[in-house]
């Protein structure tokens, strides 16, 4: 499936910024649907895409760097509306015929912008003065011929500039972050103003589109879905029964790597609320046994998604026998994959492979079924919108995300069943404190994640122990494209180690990941 939401994108074109998936998320929270685009794509690869606008991100290049990203003139030509920001912003100014120089006035952070021109379309409603957040050592000195001046700061004498009868116009601060006080107004004055662009994308129109690919590629073919528990693969499955009905099975495998809990609440929850036919594989040793003595992070990922695609196609013979279509098989198989899952491995924007996800990167070459991904341009908060919206219960849609290879990437070393019976232990009571003090909703994410092949000595009762650390992971953010360690109260805190400490005898230090995203992953491997 590659018409996955069904609306002309707004484009935005990476050119390495730390925040180009941010920039889609703002705009699609103007309710217009965006797609990241490499910055090395043609111009007319770009218009084959038939796009509303088209956003230039910053980037930590100069312009005038050997080697740094350009924009081809040519782009400004195809009225086309385009809107630069930072280093995208310098870019347009430099192909158009500004000028651009290194002022020795850099600027980072908080910065009070001053708007020049009242009848500017990208802050008209907006105070004459206020602060924006500026990471930049360049600055536009000299507009393009054609463009009006609209805001300035001490370090740019050219802050934001428009081309109203060309649909052109760029700022240098990030409008997409919360610290630019009115960054979004700026952003929504761009797209709904200058490009004209309707605000209709609604994730209302996502679902009712959905339903119409999902029943257009799949026909009267049996579609099968594994369920995780997570909220991901819960909503592709809800998308994807709301579609075609009695034609999906979801399959929940118990591969033995889950939380203490999980698996009664596949069984109990999801059921109940879509009534979706459910089958329930036992693979606890097949799993255990693959992974056996294996140490490498991407090499357990490989194998996890081997085993789940193998056990889907002995669970696919079984629908077929079930729903007495001898002769035929499941052709589909229903992926929860995500956006960020995408660009992550590569697939979004021609960036690095972070990791290779079991849903993404992870799947045998000769896998036996097709695809079918209704959220794959989806961020994780539209993805619980949609499960909202198909009146899933909370419990399900706000459930903290969980990887699919389970806690196998949260054993630092080779995965056994003790070491995860110490690990689900210590993960349901840093659950169990998080929820008992009301802070589920404000941590995106709490791995708890076990340093099997690591010993600290401790003292425990009258004895000296040689026991297992474990890291509290909890982090804070918006799509995990980024994110900043959740600053947790210190008491709260305290009782998961003391409660930790005191009640698995095999853990006798805990700590705390203080590390953000970059330079960390969330997870540890």
């Amino acid at each position: 499936m590659t018409d996955l939401v069904g609306d002309r994108p707004v484009l935005v074109v990476d050119f390495g910024a730390q925040y180009a998936q941010l920039i889609a998320r703002r705009v699609r929270e103007a309710h217009a649907y965006s797609e990241i685009v490499p910055h090395d794509m043609p111009v007319a690869q770009m218009l084959e895409k038939d796009p509303l606008a088209i956003v230039l991100s910053g980037g930590p290049s100069s312009v005038y760097a050997e080697g740094a990203p350009r924009v081809d003139p040519a782009l400004f030509d195809t009225g086309v509306p385009v809107f630069g920001i930072c280093y995208g912003f310098q870019a347009m100014a430099q192909a158009l015929g500004g000028v651009v120089e290194r002022t020795g006035l850099s600027e980072f952070g908080g910065t009070e912008l001053e708007v020049t021109s009242p009848e500017s379309a990208l802050f008209a409603t907006l105070p004459q003065r206020q602060s924006v957040w500026m990471s930049h050592g360049d600055s536009v000195t000299s507009a393009p011929e054609g463009f009006t001046v609209a805001a300035r700061t001490a370090g740019a004498p050219v802050a934001a500039m428009e081309n109203r009868e060309r649909r052109l116009a760029g700022v240098q601060f990030h409008p997409e972050v919360l610290h630019s006080e009115h960054g979004q107004r700026v952003l929504e004055a761009f797209l709904h103003d200058v490009a004209d662009i309707d605000p209709t994308w609604t994730m209302t129109g996502v679902i009712d589109h959905q339903i119409d690919l999902i029943r257009e590629q799949v026909g009267d073919g049996l579609v099968i879905c594994g369920l995780s528990g997570g909220v991901d693969s819960a909503v592709a499955a809800a998308l994807v029964q709301r579609a075609v009905g009695d034609q999906l099975t979801c399959v929940f495998v118990d591969h033995g790597l889950l939380r203490a809990g999980e698996a009664e609440q596949v069984e109990r929850d999801f059921v109940a609320a879509t009534g979706v036919r459910l089958v329930v594989v036992d693979a606890r040793d097949r799993f255990l046994s693959a992974l056996a003595e294996v140490e490498d992070p991407e090499a357990k990922r490989k194998i996890i998604g081997r085993e789940f695609i193998r056990v889907f196609e002995d669970a696919a013979r079984q629908v077929v026998d079930d729903a007495g279509r001898d002769g035929h098989t499941v052709e589909f198989l229903v992926q929860g994959t995500l956006y960020p899952d995408v660009v992550e491995s590569g697939g979004g924007s021609g960036t690095a492979n972070i990791k290779s996800h079991h849903n993404v990167g992870g799947l045998p070459d000769d896998l036996q079924f097709t695809l079918v991904e209704p959220l794959r341009t989806l961020f994780k908060d539209e993805v619980r919108q949609v499960g909202l919206e198909l009146g899933l219960p909370p419990e399900i849609v706000w459930r903290h995300p969980f990887p699919g290879p389970g806690l196998a990437i949260r054993i630092i070393g080779s995965v056994n069943e003790e070491r995860l019976s110490i690990l689900r232990a210590a993960d349901a009571i840093a659950r169990e404190e998080l929820t008992a003090a009301g802070l589920d909703r404000g941590v995106w994410q709490f791995p708890v994640v076990l340093l099997a092949d690591v010993r600290s000595v401790g003292v425990q009762g009258d004895g000296r122990t040689y026991g297992h650390p474990v890291v509290l992971r909890p982090v804070s953010s918006e799509d995990a494209m980024t994110a900043d360690w959740s600053r947790l109260p210190y008491d709260v805190i305290a009782r998961i180690s003391t409660r930790i400490t005191n009640e698995v005898r095999e853990i006798n230090r805990v700590v705390l990941d203080v590390t953000s995203k970059p330079p960390g992953t969330i997870e540890w491997e």
